[in-house]
């Protein structure tokens, strides 16, 4: 069931899935997202399969996220591709959630979006030193989805919530520190872990025998200032509070302010309703949001910006937080029916 871009084979009682599209930065496609549900359907039924491990064959990236590129011109052309997408990359995150088995994922390169939600809802998350996480799908008019509404409030404090508005890169230290990784195992003993998989050994103490302590976590500086700010119960007042947290609250408000203003507090009121909903549910708000994006200007403007021109100039619509009315936002949120997602 193997193609090009995503690899899978049996290696004794593991089952393995390797990205391979490194020239995209494994970017995922729709076709990739389909093949690793089918796969994943499998195996969860194969009594001799004991765990599955997801890497990325080598080079910069584990996974930079979906191929956005991809998803806006087929939102523009309003084919159905990009709606097509999110329903099975949405049915993956979910599969990957209620894997009944083992889920290992090595990440020694860029994990950001897509990336992220073919890892961070297994049960085993390991990075090497080259780790980099981020959700930046502020600064390109999306929310941070992929189960994001799920796993991010459930941070410690406010991580979540600073990471998700601002679209912040994180190394080793912090992916621990925030509990987006389990372990930190150097890239030189990462090549190790799948042959002894294998054989068998059960992940919880073959890792725990080969993890090392990252060093101090930058974020943990800013801890009390991240809880305080980003607590706040609108963008507005998140800023306000910025504004006496010195010089890193000014950086801060910079990053903030780069963002598409209606992805900023359409991913605010995310963050607050994924605290009270389970995975599924998330999910399915999810979907909805994704359908009124795709049905907006933001995407397709943050886009064009980041990749096409490259002119790192979007011009957002509305332009100013102001401008954007709770009751804009509420009716992303409004249920939709039969077009709810079904997993």
């Amino acid at each position: 069931m193997d193609n090009s871009d995503v690899l899978f084979r049996r290696e004794g009682v593991l089952g393995r899935i390797t990205l391979n599209r490194p020239k995209a930065l494994n970017a995922l496609t729709h076709e990739m997202c389909a093949s690793m549900l089918r796969q994943l359907g499998d195996w969860a039924q194969d009594p001799s399969v004991a765990a599955v491990l997801i890497d990325a064959v080598p080079g910069r990236a584990f996974c930079a996220g979906g191929d956005i590129l991809a998803i806006s011109e087929s939102g523009r052309r309003r084919d159905g591709a990009a709606a097509a997408f999110f329903t099975t990359e949405y049915r993956l995150n979910a599969a990957i959630k209620h894997f009944p088995k083992p889920y290992i994922a090595l990440i020694d390169g860029i994990v950001f979006g897509g990336g992220v939600g073919v890892t961070v809802h297994g049960s085993h998350r390991v990075v090497g030193e080259n780790a980099l996480f981020a959700m930046p799908e502020t600064a390109i008019g999306l929310f941070p989805d992929v189960g994001g509404s799920y796993f991010l409030p459930r941070l410690p404090g406010e991580i979540g919530t600073y990471l998700a508005l601002t679209g912040a890169r994180i190394r080793p230290a912090d992916m621990l520190y925030a509990g987006i990784a389990t372990h930190c195992v150097p890239g030189a003993r990462l090549s190790g872990l799948a042959p002894r998989l294998a054989q068998g050994e059960l992940p919880d103490a073959l890792l725990a025998s080969l993890a090392e302590d990252p060093g101090l976590a930058p974020l943990a500086a800013h801890r009390a200032a991240i809880d305080r700010a980003f607590a706040a119960a609108s963008v507005e007042a998140i800023l306000e509070s910025l504004a006496d947290e010195g010089p890193w609250g000014e950086e801060t408000a910079v990053l903030l302010a780069a963002r598409s203003p209606t992805s900023l507090k359409l991913t605010l009121r995310q963050m607050r309703e994924g605290r009270n909903l389970d995975f599924d549910s998330c999910m399915r708000m999810e979907f909805r949001l994704t359908a009124h994006v795709l049905e907006g200007h933001d995407l397709y403007e943050g886009v064009r910006a980041l990749l096409i021109d490259k002119d790192q100039c979007p011009r957002w619509r509305p332009a100013t937080l102001e401008a954007v009315s709770d009751a804009k936002i509420a009716q992303y949120f409004a249920p939709s029916g039969d077009q709810d997602l079904t997993l």
